[in-house]
């Protein structure tokens, strides 16, 4: 494993995605057990994509009491049936919130006839409930969450908002295999703002794959600037960033890895 800091941003490199996602879920697990020694509970935002999947694999089998720790997730597309498979509800409700005994998980509801409610709502459970952690990736826009570039703001007033999603960020979504062509992917979302995802004490970013090579080498080199807005993450005094050696390639490559 390589070791590197840009600014206040840890980054560690492994030699694959699931080692990378083995130990990220030992870190995140060995927080949360910590977190729980001096508080009853601990507040979660996880991400549904398929860069967590090695990392929520690893996670389920670790040694936390669940009934201690509230979940949320980050986005909800708009547009689609209740039981879409490809709701990001029901990304994780397969892959962790129906396999572990959580205190609570709370949905974002994509179906809400009452958009601007539905944020409202989720917002204020943000804040009935502040965020310990949040588990996340970083898109090949360099999005956090929805945020994409065009609508991503460091400063953003609201928790919880409606975005309409890029070009970039659609393809994404096909060339993971959620949608056959970008006509099919929703135009927006709901999305946690950037302030309410680094309002966490703690971020656990796992970004593995070659597809996000260059994200990663603007986020680590780039200004700090809603051009880039995973570059945000290098002002968080207790963020992880989790590489696998392809996503870590053109850092490695420019020399910025060593």
């Amino acid at each position: 494993m390589t070791e590197l800091l840009a600014e206040q941003l840890k980054v560690q490199i492994y030699e694959s995605r699931k080692a990378m996602g083995q130990a990220a879920a030992e870190m995140a697990a060995a927080c949360i057990r910590e977190l729980l020694q001096t508080q009853g509970t601990v507040n979660i935002i996880f991400a549904a994509a398929a860069s967590q999947n090695e990392f929520l694999e690893a996670l389920v089998q670790q040694n936390i009491n669940w009934q201690q720790v509230q979940a949320f997730h980050m986005d909800e597309y708009t547009s689609l049936p209740e039981n879409d498979s490809r709701l990001f509800g029901i990304f994780l409700k397969e892959r962790i919130f129906g396999k572990v005994p959580f205190k609570q998980v709370y949905y974002l509801n994509g179906q809400a006839a009452d958009r601007a409610a539905e944020c409202e709502r989720y917002a204020k459970l943000l804040q009935q409930y502040p965020v310990d952690i949040t588990c996340m990736g970083i898109g090949e826009n360099s999005h956090l969450a929805f945020n994409d570039p065009h609508v991503a703001d460091f400063n953003d007033p609201q928790l919880v908002k409606i975005v309409d999603l890029d070009e970039a960020c659609k393809q994404q979504q096909v060339n993971e295999g959620c949608f056959e062509n970008t006509a099919q992917v929703p135009v927006d979302a709901f999305t946690l703002t950037i302030p309410a995802l680094l309002k966490a004490r703690y971020i656990f970013c796992m970004v593995p794959g070659t597809s996000k090579a260059e994200a990663v080498f603007h986020t680590l080199n780039d200004d700090i600037s809603e051009e880039y807005p995973s570059t945000i993450l290098r002002t968080h005094a207790n963020a992880v960033l989790f590489l696998d050696k392809p996503s870590a390639e053109k850092i490695v490559a420019a020399g910025t890895a060593r």
